[in-house]
């Protein structure tokens, strides 16, 4: 299965092909701002270097789309959802969403979680942090949920491996936690990975926003 995957949920914008556990092409850039104007481009440049395109669909060609669905910056989740969804109206390609904490999560490398929950860790822009808890195996051990750093160590107990871009402003919030050697954003990569698995469960989530706040500005 070939997927391309693409994430402008956080603080950076990429996008990545992905075949049965090899990574075809990449492109990730940190960016808290203009992924709008990076991220096709990113598409079509590793696109070209696979030398793969929206024509050949099966057969050698694309299988699968995939999307990170937030919690994350409003404007960052919009530009991802709506570009994906174009290219899958375009393609005729499936599309399939994943969660923004899980991807963070599962870019912690494995000897890294052995023995320790995974504490995945979103900046939200304001003083909360959107957190939700893994085990070592990446299975949820709760909902993603808004947190202010004080209300942290109450939700997990033992030894805590943290991820994410919030995961620094947790440090000393709980006694046995290290921060993860992963970046603190989602790579496409690994969301093609973990849309991968999640697709031949029938687990994938709709291609959807995952709002846990409104936004911060509304039409009235």
């Amino acid at each position: 299965m070939i997927i391309l995957a693409i994430d402008t949920s956080t603080s950076a914008c990429s996008a990545a092909l992905w075949r049965d556990g090899v990574v075809l092409a990449r492109r990730l850039r940190s960016m808290a701002r203009g992924q709008s104007e990076a991220l096709i481009p990113m598409v079509a440049e590793v696109m070209a270097e696979a030398g793969l395109d929206f024509a050949k669909i099966g057969s050698g060609g694309l299988d699968l789309l995939a999307v990170t669905v937030g919690p994350g910056a409003f404007t960052g989740l919009r530009i991802g959802l709506a570009a994906a969804r174009g290219l899958a109206l375009a393609s005729g390609l499936p599309l399939a969403g994943v969660s923004t904490p899980l991807a963070v999560a599962a870019s912690v490398p494995p000897a890294e979680r052995v023995g320790r929950t995974i504490l995945a860790a979103i900046d939200s822009r304001r003083d909360e942090a959107w957190v939700q808890a893994f085990d070592a195996d990446l299975t949820p051990l709760g909902a993603v949920t808004a947190l202010l750093p004080e209300q942290v160590a109450g939700l997990v107990a033992g030894p805590v491996v943290l991820a994410g871009d919030a995961a620094p402003r947790l440090m000393g919030r709980l006694p046995d936690a290290v921060l993860a050697s992963s970046p603190g954003w989602p790579d496409a990569a690994m969301v093609a990975e973990v849309a991968a698995a999640q697709w031949a469960k029938g687990q994938s989530l709709p291609p959807e926003p995952l709002y846990l706040r409104p936004p911060d500005v509304t039409v009235t």
